[in-house]
C-alpha cells in the first residue's frame, strides 16, 4: 500500500482570452466527402472532345465579340499589284491606240468612231471608280460610326455623342422611315445631358424602324431559300442559290441602312460579314440544331427534303444577321441583338404550311 498523499497548495493561473475563430460550416464538416461514383459498365459515357457553341443555351442572347479587321497587306504585296495593274492598263492603253491607228489607216470616218468610243469608255470608267470609291468611303464610314459609338457610350462623353448623332442623322437623312425619328430626337436633344443616353435614344428613335424592315428581309429571304432548296433537284443548285441569294441580302440589308455598296465596296463587306461570322462561330450548322428544329414538333410534319430546306433558310438567316451587325450604322447597345429564334417558328410554320399543302 502506497503512503497517503500530505495536503497541497496550488495556484490557479487567469485564463486568457483566445482571439476568435472564424466561424466554421459545421455542416460542411459534419458532411462527409463524397467519392466520385464509378461508372456502370453497361452504361456508356460520352465526353465530347470540343464543346459545341450551338449547344450553349444564351449564345443567340449573348453579344458577339466584334469582328477583327482584316490583316494589311505587306509592302512587297501591294507594290506587286501596283506594279501589274500599271502594266495591265498599259497594255490596254497600247492596244487601243493601235486600233485606233489601223482603223485611221482604213478609213477616216472608223478612227474617228474609235476614238469617240475610246473616249465615252474611258470617262465612264472613271465615273465608276469615283463611285466604287465613295462607296467604299461609305462604308468605312460606317465602320468608323460603330466604334465612335462604343467609345462615346464608354466614357459617357456628350461632345462626342452629339457628334455621332448629327453624323447619324445625315448619314440616313434619304431615308424616309427615319424621317420622324429624327424630329423626335431633335425636339429632345437639349434635354439629354448623358452621352450615352443620347446614343441610345439615336438607336431607338432612328434605327428601330429599319431594323425591323431589316428583319422582314431575313425572313422572306430565309422562305424562298428553304421553299427553293426543297424542290430543287441537285445540292450544286442549293448551293448556287443560297450563295446568290446571301449575295443580294447582303447589298439589301446595306442599302436599306445607306450603304449603297457598289461592286468592290459590295466584296468589302462580303468579306467583313464573313469575318463577322468566322469570330461569331455562327458559320457552322451541326446537329444540334437540326435537334432545335425537330424539338419543335416538325418532325412528323416536316418531309426529309421539307427539313433541309429549313436548315438551308435558317443558314441564310444567319448571314442575314451577321450583314445587319456589319451595315447597322451603329452596334446593338440599346436595341436587343435579333437571334435565330426571332425567325425559327415563323420558317418552321412557313415549312409546315408548305408540306400540308404538298400533302393535300
Amino acid at each position: 500500500m502506497t503512503a497517503p498523499r500530505k495536503p497541497a497548495a496550488f495556484r490557479i493561473e487567469p485564463e486568457t482570452e483566445a482571439p476568435p475563430q472564424p466561424q466554421r460550416n459545421r455542416a460542411a464538416e459534419e458532411q462527409p466527402a463524397r467519392r466520385p461514383r464509378a461508372a456502370r459498365a453497361d452504361v456508356a459515357v460520352v465526353i465530347p472532345s470540343e464543346v459545341d457553341v450551338f449547344e450553349e443555351p444564351d449564345i443567340e442572347a449573348a453579344v458577339p465579340p466584334p469582328a477583327t479587321a482584316p490583316r494589311k497587306r505587306s509592302l512587297f504585296s501591294r507594290l506587286f499589284f501596283s506594279a501589274l495593274s500599271v502594266l495591265v492598263s498599259l497594255a490596254v492603253g497600247l492596244w487601243a491606240d493601235q486600233l485606233i491607228r489601223d482603223l485611221f489607216a482604213r478609213a477616216e470616218w472608223l478612227g474617228w468612231l474609235a476614238a469617240g468610243m475610246a473616249a465615252i469608255a474611258l470617262l465612264s470608267l472613271l465615273v465608276i471608280l469615283i463611285r466604287e470609291f465613295l462607296a467604299i468611303a461609305r462604308l468605312a464610314e460606317v465602320e468608323k460610326m460603330q466604334k465612335r459609338a462604343l467609345d462615346a457610350v464608354a466614357r459617357d462623353d456628350p461632345k462626342a455623342a452629339r457628334a455621332l448623332v448629327d453624323e447619324l442623322s445625315a448619314f440616313v437623312a434619304a431615308k424616309p422611315e427615319t424621317a420622324a425619328g429624327r424630329r423626335s430626337l431633335a425636339e429632345l436633344r437639349g434635354e439629354i445631358i448623358d452621352g450615352a443616353n443620347l446614343v441610345r435614344l439615336a438607336e431607338t428613335e432612328i434605327l428601330s424602324p429599319l431594323d425591323t424592315r431589316a428583319k422582314v428581309m431575313i425572313l422572306e429571304a430565309a422562305k424562298r431559300v428553304s421553299l427553293i432548296t426543297a424542290v430543287s433537284p441537285r445540292a450544286l443548285v442549293d448551293i448556287a442559290y443560297v450563295v446568290f441569294e446571301a449575295g443580294r441580302l447582303i447589298r439589301r440589308l446595306s442599302e436599306l441602312y445607306g450603304g449603297r455598296p457598289g461592286t468592290l465596296g459590295f466584296f468589302r463587306l462580303a468579306r467583313g460579314v464573313l469575318a463577322h461570322l468566322a469570330v461569331t462561330g455562327s458559320i457552322a450548322v451541326g446537329d444540334s440544331f437540326v435537334q432545335q428544329i425537330v424539338g419543335h414538333g416538325l418532325a412528323a410534319k416536316l418531309s426529309a427534303k421539307l427539313g433541309e430546306g429549313v436548315v438551308n433558310g435558317m443558314m441564310t438567316a444567319r448571314i442575314g444577321i451577321a450583314a445587319m451587325e456589319t451595315a447597322r450604322p451603329l452596334p446593338f447597345i440599346s436595341v436587343k441583338r435579333p437571334g435565330l429564334g426571332d425567325f425559327l417558328s415563323a420558317l418552321t410554320s412557313f415549312a409546315a404550311r408548305k408540306s400540308g399543302q404538298d400533302d393535300r
